[in-house]
């Protein structure tokens, strides 16, 4: 059974860092694209980072490049996303997606964060 369970999110104010988890089961992260994507209240979906395992790849939007860093534990099966110096427009509900040619395939059902004073 392929499954993606995001982890710590919650309420932190503007200025302040979370980590993010997504532990995957069913698969390994061996030789595999994961990404990390978001919904805001109201917004539509926007991808922020990717990884690839097994090789240097990392990858992020313009908006979080220099504060958010994906790395993964494969030994662990899980996706990390470090989310530092967070601005209030980081709210919102954060997906891990496991990356296939073309797309994605399984979703995570996300863990909200909260970026308010």
């Amino acid at each position: 059974q392929v499954q993606l369970v995001e982890s710590g999110g919650g309420l932190v104010q503007p200025g302040g860092s979370l980590r993010l988890s997504c532990a995957a089961s069913g698969f390994t992260l061996r030789a595999v694209y994961m990404h990390w994507v978001r919904q805001s209240p109201g917004k539509g979906l926007e991808w922020i980072s990717t990884l690839r395992s097994g090789a240097v790849e990392t990858y992020y939007s313009d908006s979080v490049k220099g504060r958010f860093a994906i790395s993964a534990d494969t030994d662990k099966n899980i996706v990390y996303l470090q989310m530092n110096n967070l601005k209030p427009d980081a709210t919102a509900v954060y997906y891990c997606a496991r990356g296939i040619v073309g797309g994605s395939d399984y979703w995570g059902k996300g863990t909200q964060v909260t970026v308010s004073s």
